[in-house]
């Protein structure tokens, strides 16, 4: 069965799951997160993507991000993880596979699902029971998001700035966000939808993207392009 073609477009924010091989550690210590996240953010510089939210776990990482180009996301994920890969293998004394395969995505539906998407992210170490609130997990976005603290990394996106007229009011409304429980069926759709490759939001917004890619972006639906459907989409 072909490889479902990975869709990325300028503008339309992202969520991204990277895996260690065999869900196997790909950060053993705080010096290794530290490293990647100096790496993520230089080469979030170098090929414009936008860095939302994030959480390093340690076998696996999640990103929300908005690209600047068709290639942007793919050539970041490149970089970053061919050289934390020399990193990790050297430091770490060993040798083969640290990823499992390329990193999984889907297309986000700003208005529906952004800051859905970033509670999921940030929540991860709370589902763990690593934590008992996301405040509590150093290795995240959320103490930027929702304290302010200072960080390189993140780029807050536009509807993270109509949360408030201040950065105080806007790191009010985001914490409160976090009183809400985030829904096992959320939690389920969005981990299924970038697992699979699909598209998170409203039905307007997927026959959108299908109508760019004319590939379907929603669950159970055929992946064969309409006839004489023109792709626009990038190649992996």
């Amino acid at each position: 069965m072909a490889r479902r073609r990975r869709l990325s477009y300028p503008n339309v924010p992202q969520h991204l799951i990277q895996r260690g091989n065999n869900r196997q550690v790909c950060f053993a210590d705080e010096q290794d997160m530290l490293t990647f996240g100096q790496w993520l953010c230089h080469y979030s510089d170098e090929y414009g993507v936008a860095i939302h939210s994030w959480v390093f776990m340690t076998n696996h990482i999640h990103l929300l991000a908005t690209p600047t180009g068709p290639d942007s996301i793919g050539l970041m994920m490149q970089a970053l993880g061919r050289r934390y890969v020399r990193y990790f293998n050297s430091r770490h004394r060993r040798t083969g596979t640290l990823w499992e395969g390329r990193y999984r995505s889907c297309l986000v539906d700003s208005d529906g699902y952004l800051l859905q998407c970033q509670r999921y992210i940030e929540l991860n170490p709370v589902r763990a029971a690593m934590v008992t609130a996301p405040g509590d997990y150093r290795w995240s976005s959320y103490r930027t998001n929702a304290f302010g603290k200072a960080s390189r990394l993140v780029s807050p996106h536009v509807l993270y700035h109509q949360l408030g007229s201040t950065p105080a009011e806007r790191q009010l409304a985001y914490r409160e966000l976090f009183k809400e429980v985030l829904q096992d069926d959320l939690v389920e759709t969005i981990r299924t939808t970038t697992l699979s490759g699909l598209a998170l939001g409203n039905d307007k917004f997927k026959r959108e993207i299908e109508a760019l890619s004319g590939q379907s972006v929603s669950p159970g639906k055929p992946g064969r392009p309409p006839r004489n459907q023109k792709n626009h989409s990038s190649p992996d």
